[in-house]
């Protein structure tokens, strides 16, 4: 007969072991069942997700700076589960959210471009050269700085209810950030400053308050990468910005608008981006 303590032990052991298992299991299956993993790089540490196959298709999900790829599926609707079928998504958490597992230095000298780097890197990990791109909220500044530093490898590219700067509000994001993402990252990273945090933000937002903050209107202009511009009308995305952006891309569409009210518009919203990425796919894969 198995000794009382051995038996307690053993058992104890057995739970410890299966809690450790879910764990980990947890961690490995993201949003619509993603397969997650870390990349690093110096002193940059990425969590991100992969999930289908096919042409890739990198996504940026909502929230800011405090975007993360589980965010993805608490949007209008969930790209990873809508595209995974015919599209290689991959997704990440931007560097420093909040709510996420990316990390790496606060770069006030060049915020948006930090953010591209990590974007590239991880794309070249995956050894993947030519993309397409679906980015909502921030993503739309993020998808123009990637159009603007390697406009040859973005095959086509959709913008859903990008954020864009209003004259009326220039400091709407600079405020925000101050007030919550700032504070939040300061008590997680207690060698980051208040003061570091408002230079950042200053570079990334109040230096060029225009536009889309990433690129100029000349930028737009000239751009010759397909586009799919889906607007929204809340002061972090500007509708008169949004379709700016439209009329001035060369090849660029616009959905309906409004696309996400009422709810019934949204399988048509999603159709009109699927029919977009099989367009612009190339032909070889």
């Amino acid at each position: 007969m198995m000794d009382p303590i051995r038996r307690t032990i053993l058992t104890t052991g057995a739970a410890a072991t299966a809690v450790a298992a879910t764990r980990v299991f947890a961690q490995q299956s993201g949003p619509a069942g993603a397969a997650m993993s870390f990349y690093e790089k110096g002193a940059v540490r990425i969590h991100f997700a992969e999930a289908g196959s096919g042409f890739p298709l990198l996504l940026i999900a909502g929230g800011g700076l405090n975007s993360t790829m589980s965010g993805l599926p608490r949007g209008p609707f969930d790209p990873i589960a809508e595209f995974k079928g015919e599209f290689r998504c991959v997704a990440l958490d931007l560097r420093n959210a909040n709510a996420g597992q990316s990390s790496g230095p606060l770069e006030i000298d060049r915020p948006w471009d930090s953010h591209t780097d990590d974007q590239l890197s991880l794309m070249d990990h995956l050894g993947i050269n030519k993309f397409m791109v679906m980015g909502f909220c921030i993503g739309g500044p993020l998808i123009w700085n990637l159009l603007k530093r390697v406009p040859d490898r973005i095959v086509a590219a959709v913008l859903a209810q990008p954020s864009g700067s209003r004259p009326e509000a220039r400091d709407y994001f600079y405020e925000g950030n101050m007030k919550t993402w700032g504070p939040e990252l300061i008590k997680r990273r207690p060698e980051i400053t208040m003061e570091t945090v408002d230079k950042f933000l200053t570079k990334m937002y109040r230096t060029n308050p225009d536009f889309v903050f990433t690129v100029t209107r000349d930028f737009v202009r000239n751009c010759q990468t397909p586009l799919l511009i889906l607007p929204d009308d809340i002061p972090a995305h500007p509708y008169a910005v949004a379709m700016e952006a439209a009329m001035l891309a060369p090849r660029a569409e616009v959905s309906m608008f409004p696309w996400k009210e009422p709810k019934e518009r949204i399988p048509l919203a999603v159709r009109q981006v699927r029919s977009f990425l099989r367009a612009h796919r190339p032909a070889s894969v």
